[in-house]
C-alpha cells in the first residue's frame, strides 16, 4: 500500500484523534515510512524459520503448590465488623 493510498481521516477517525491539516499530512508521511518498512520486511526469506510468539523463551516462575497451614475461622473473623454463624455479614449490594 503506498502512502498515498492511506485514508489519514479514516485512521484518525478511527483511533479517535481530531488532527489538524498538518497533523493529518504528518501522520500521512509516518504511516507511509511504516508501511514501507513492512514492504522491505517481507522481501525477506523466512521459510525456514520457525513461527514464533516471543523473541525470548518465556518461562513463569512459580512456587510450587503444597497445603500450608492458614488462618483458623476465628482469626479470619476477628477484625470483621458484623458476622453470624461463622461467616462474613456485608451490606445488601442488589435489590
Amino acid at each position: 500500500m503506498a502512502a498515498t493510498e492511506i485514508d489519514v481521516k479514516y485512521v484518525a477517525h478511527l483511533a479517535r484523534l481530531a488532527l489538524s491539516p498538518a497533523e493529518e499530512q504528518k501522520l500521512g508521511e509516518q504511516l507511509g515510512h511504516i508501511l514501507g518498512y513492512i514492504e522491505k520486511l517481507r522481501e525477506l526469506d523466512v521459510a525456514h524459520v520457525e513461527p514464533t510468539a516471543h523473541a525470548v523463551p518465556m518461562v513463569n516462575i512459580t512456587r510450587a503448590d503444597e497445603v500450608r497451614p492458614s488462618l483458623s475461622q476465628a482469626e479470619a473473623l476477628r477484625n470483621a465488623p458484623r458476622q453470624a454463624n461463622g461467616l462474613f455479614i456485608v451490606p445488601k449490594v442488589v435489590e
